[in-house]
């Protein structure tokens, strides 16, 4: 469940329930649940919309880019080495970063330039080439390894930063930060006044609309976790936290070696060249990575320098994941070193099938879609907090914030745990805790404010006469 302002203070809408040991802590969860919802809930809209966006252009690159991704089924391919060259002639500028050879009878080769003019890292100029004919089909610019074009990278940059550069990261981190707490507060409230067993059928108002909040956030609870749990990995600061833990627990993704053997490191025929031909060539360095079963689809790169060896690794991230790679001297062919994603640590794996279960590449369409669902549902829930917000009040008027106080009808030996547990927790996710912090100091000094204005003595009105 999110956005805060999903609540209702009056006795009367509660149902009976038995006190519990919990029962202190709901006033303070409906305040947290209520202010969170109230100052998060635009991030998160913004977030919401922008991934449902993100969701949708996978099908809509391949519509936009059909010219560029597939070509006809032709009788066999060319060389990769020729595919390249004629890549090349097309485009001399820059350096062969990597090449993604042809994954499909219907797919283009993909020849990717870096230091070309005009476009910077981490981007590259895609060279599409026709694997049967060798021609170029056009050139687009790539986003890192992800394999995403100017369509799905504006959208990307978009969801990610507002395109406002490492600065605007800040608002999406702090959306995934707070989006599961609101999440389990609304739980809790929901939960605790047994609304889940009842029907907004037939109810109107105000009563509706939280009946409709409640229960569309109740079965939405479990995606929200989720999304807030992946898109931290990869957030500015909560992400190197976990990044340094993973690294502490020995559970980091691990890389293939691509230095080259000693024997054959610094020889004249295998010096590194802008062109991606290497000592013994790419056909031969895709052929020693398929004997070691890589399959399609997969990246080469060339060696950085003449004491670097190939690196061949698979690209896809789809299920199943194919994420093995080998590194191949280019002197002798020969593989050097390899690394099974079967051999990642765990916690590894569950990153990269949090990442793409997340940016919906794992299961394809259907992942797609029940990502643009669970955004759906955000925007509708957003939606429904302030309109019951608005509800509550009177007139043209939203409704009065949750009282002050809830603190402190909670007992000490619960509430220093808690505190404890949050200052924790917000240390960790530093997008979680600043923004707490700086909600209680305003808080304590509003509350101050108004304490002291009630106990101002009221100026005395002289009597008539």
């Amino acid at each position: 469940m999110t956005t805060a302002p999903a609540t209702d203070a009056s006795p009367a809408s509660a149902a009976p329930s038995t006190p519990s040991s919990w029962a202190p802590f709901r006033p303070l969860v409906l305040r947290l649940h209520f202010y969170a919802g109230v100052l998060v809930a635009p991030f998160l809209l913004l977030a919401a919309l922008s991934g449902l966006l993100y969701a949708a252009s996978f099908q809509a690159e391949k519509i936009v880019y059909a010219h560029e991704l597939t070509v006809p089924v032709g009788d066999s391919k060319l060389p990769i080495g020729e595919q390249v060259a004629a890549a090349r002639k097309a485009h001399p500028e820059g350096t062969v970063s990597a090449v993604r050879p042809s994954p499909a009878k219907d797919a283009t080769t993909r020849v990717l330039l870096s230091g070309v003019p005009g476009v910077a890292a981490p981007h590259t100029l895609a060279v599409f080439v026709d694997p049967y004919t060798g021609k170029v089909r056009g050139d687009l610019e790539q986003y890192g390894s992800t394999g995403a074009l100017p369509l799905r990278t504006w959208i990307d940059e978009f969801h990610r930063d507002l395109h406002l550069g490492e600065n605007g990261r800040l608002y999406s981190e702090l959306a995934a930060s707070w989006l599961w707490v609101i999440s389990a507060g609304g739980l809790v409230l929901w939960f605790s006044r047994r609304r889940a067993r009842r029907t907004v059928r037939g109810t109107t108002g105000r009563r509706r609309t939280l009946g409709l909040h409640g229960t569309v956030g109740v079965w939405a609870a479990a995606g929200f976790f989720f999304l807030s749990a992946t898109g931290l990995t990869w957030s500015t600061y909560a992400g190197a936290n976990i990044d340094e833990l993973r690294t502490s627990l020995h559970q980091a993704t691990p890389s293939v070696s691509s230095a080259a053997s000693g024997d054959h490191a610094g020889h004249g025929s295998a010096t590194a060249t802008s062109g991606g031909e290497h000592g013994v060539g790419l056909d031969k360095v895709l052929a020693a990575a398929r004997a070691e079963g890589l399959g399609d689809p997969v990246e080469i790169v060339p060696p950085a320098d003449a004491s670097s060896a190939y690196v061949v690794r698979q690209v896809q991230r789809s299920w199943p994941e194919k994420q093995d790679a080998v590194a191949v001297d280019p002197t002798t062919g020969e593989v050097t070193d390899v690394v099974r994603f079967a051999d990642y640590p765990v916690l590894a794996k569950l990153t990269r099938w949090g990442i793409d279960l997340h940016t919906g590449v794992l299961f394809g369409l259907v992942n797609q879609i029940a990502l643009m669902g669970l955004a759906g549902c955000l925007v509708l829930l957003i939606v429904w907090g302030y309109r019951m917000w608005w509800q509550r009040g009177r007139g043209s008027a939203f409704g009065r914030p949750i009282p002050r106080g809830a603190w402190q009808q909670v007992p000490p030996y619960l509430l220093v745990p808690c505190l404890a547990a949050v200052a924790v927790l917000g240390y960790f996710v530093p997008l979680l805790g600043i923004p707490l912090a700086a909600f209680v100091v305003v808080d304590v000094v509003l509350g101050e404010i108004a304490h002291r204005k009630e106990r101002r003595p009221k100026p005395q009105v002289p009597s008539a006469g």
